[in-house]
């Protein structure tokens, strides 16, 4: 899988002057579009699309530093329509205009082209389990907030906070099939999954039972799930173990994920200082 990941990203190397399709990168890394975009933000720590922009504008640093080229050319070179439009871009990356940085012969800022390799630390396990569930339903309620990799979730904390203990034992009661209990769910999260970028968030139940009108509710198509489990602190163990699913466990296991809710039942310490959590990812198995 590491193999194909560093032929993926020769490739994007190879076409930084070309439309780069993320079905091709896909492709050469024989997985699906979606598996990849996850694979590469989880591994990379930036969503696909933001390192292939920094790329193309380190490479166009180059070349505006060079003088060789009109500031027009090098911007149609690397992609875009307009000088504006590329000065823009330039001045994102680069804290500062091509203009100014040919003039001046500022310093810019590069991004290294990445390559993967697998690197082995301890000799600790993952344990997990393979799922496969019919339909149901996942019903309670739900707010869209921005992504916090590590830490609290402030948006989070305050919309749970918001449901009353009537309606949290309504929605518990629901529960009538694994994961049991009350459940976090994350869905409809950006691509890239980029810190700040927004998701749905659900604090909810998995039943298979008819959701009432005055709860909201979610179908989730009949499919396989990995199950994975931990023990630490809180909220970090439960963060730390969305990254190792990706980074560790999918390049070294026959499966890929799939779209769906990521569903996470936590249970936390009297304290609130530590958590035994158990992730279910929606994937499906890579042909061999």
């Amino acid at each position: 899988m590491l193999e194909r990941l560093n032929e993926a990203m020769a490739h994007i190397e190879r076409h930084l002057d070309q439309q780069i399709e993320v079905a091709d990168l896909a492709r050469i890394a024989l997985t699906s579009e979606y598996h990849f975009r996850r694979l590469f933000s989880a591994l990379a720590g930036m969503p696909l699309s933001e390192y292939i922009r920094r790329r193309r504008l380190t490479v166009a640093g180059a070349d505006v530093l060079a003088g060789e080229r009109t500031l027009l050319d090098v911007a149609v070179r690397h992609g875009y329509g307009s000088a504006e439009a590329f000065a823009r871009a330039f001045h994102a990356v680069h804290g500062v205009g091509p203009g100014e940085a040919r003039r001046t012969q500022a310093a810019l800022r590069a991004q290294p082209r990445m390559s993967f390799r697998l690197t082995v630390e301890g000799s600790g396990s993952m344990e997990y389990r393979i799922v496969t569930k019919d339909a149901f339903a996942l019903v309670g309620r739900k707010a869209r907030v921005p992504l916090v990799h590590e830490g609290m979730n402030p948006a989070i904390v305050a919309f749970i906070r918001s449901i009353d203990a009537e309606t949290t034992a309504r929605i518990e009661a629901l529960s009538d099939q694994e994961p049991t209990g009350i459940v976090n769910v994350s869905d409809n999260l950006a691509d890239g999954r980029a810190e700040g970028s927004e998701l749905d968030y659900w604090h909810g139940a998995v039943t298979g039972a008819t959701p009432p009108q005055d709860l909201d509710a979610l179908p989730v198509a009949a499919g396989t799930w990995a199950v994975f489990t931990t023990s630490g602190a809180f909220p970090q163990a439960v963060q730390y173990l969305w990254r190792d699913v990706f980074t560790q466990w999918f390049p070294s296991n026959p499966y890929r994920s799939r779209p769906g809710p990521e569903i996470s039942r936590v249970r936390v310490s009297a304290d609130g200082t530590t958590a035994d959590a158990e992730l279910w990812i929606p994937v499906e198995r890579v042909a061999s």
